[in-house]
């Protein structure tokens, strides 16, 4: 098999050093990669936003099978375009990568189907968005609606960093377009966890939770990135809180999903808070 890899994080890095372990797989490549994932594929320099390239790399290449690290090309519709073209590829469809793109549109689904999440409220008016901050009480956090590589949340413990959030987003748009609408939550207590699934739209398989670290200094303090580190399992996440997700909140999501007619295939992951 040849095998395409696209991304250039460690995410991608961690994908291409299992595939490459494969006795099936005799050609791999990533897109564009790093300097890491040159030690086990041929990268190739080609932007993973970039899909018309992404696709004719694909073809020319007779590439068997494309597996889509970010969320960003998975928004754009790569996995549409390369099933249309009879490629296969690992991934979400367009429309259900918004439960990924969207945390409005995420929000709005787990409210209907009675997914646990924390109370929010969704603006694209900025000035309806300060208002709301006036009496929503704190702590309280103010969320980019749109993909912001990990960083476009922002955990305020006073009104006045609320505000000060609130115009970074949707004045400045410090996170440019994902800022166009916001969303505002109550912030909730306890302690992070990150829960990843394999689905085929029908069928979830956990993978082991882990824990992700975002905040850049030590202690949890100051902004978050896309992540500076992360370890697995997350002893939080016990064998009776691991049925409860997978119970109250993977399964219910995938059967969301499909009943909305976005059935989910690929990688369903959900940031939980746990008391």
């Amino acid at each position: 098999m040849k095998v395409l890899v696209i991304g250039s994080g460690g995410r991608e890095h961690a994908l291409a050093w299992k595939i490459a372990q494969s006795q099936r797989v005799k050609k791999l490549y990533c897109a564009p990669g790093n300097a890491g994932i040159a030690e086990l594929a041929e990268c190739v320099p080609i932007s993973a936003g970039d899909i018309p390239a992404l696709l004719d790399f694909a073809r020319r290449q007779k590439i068997d099978l494309t597996v889509v690290g970010p969320e960003g090309p998975l928004s754009e519709g790569i996995v549409d375009l390369f099933r249309k073209e009879g490629l296969r590829i690992f991934g979400a469809t367009r429309r259900a990568a918004e439960i990924e793109s969207s945390k409005s549109f995420a929000k709005e689904l787990m409210t209907k189907y009675r997914i646990p999440t924390a109370r929010g409220r969704s603006f694209r008016s900025y000035e309806q968005a300060r208002r709301y901050l006036r009496q929503a009480g704190v702590p309280v956090v103010v969320k980019a609606d749109g993909l912001a590589a990990g960083k476009g949340v922002i955990v305020c413990a006073s009104e006045q960093e609320a505000q000060e959030a609130l115009e970074r987003i949707m004045v400045q748009r410090e996170f440019g377009d994902a800022g166009s609408q916001v969303l505002i939550e109550e912030c909730l207590k306890g302690e992070e966890a990150s829960f990843l699934a394999f689905t085929d739209g029908q069928t979830v398989l956990a993978m082991p939770s882990s824990q992700d670290h975002k905040a850049i200094f030590d202690d949890d303090r100051g902004p978050n990135t896309g992540g500076m580190g992360a370890y697995s399992p997350a002893p939080v996440v016990d064998r009776l809180i691991h049925k409860r997700v997978m119970n109250e909140i993977m399964i219910p999501t995938v059967k969301a999903m499909a009943a909305e007619g976005r059935t989910y295939q690929g990688v369903l992951y959900a940031g939980l808070m746990i008391e």
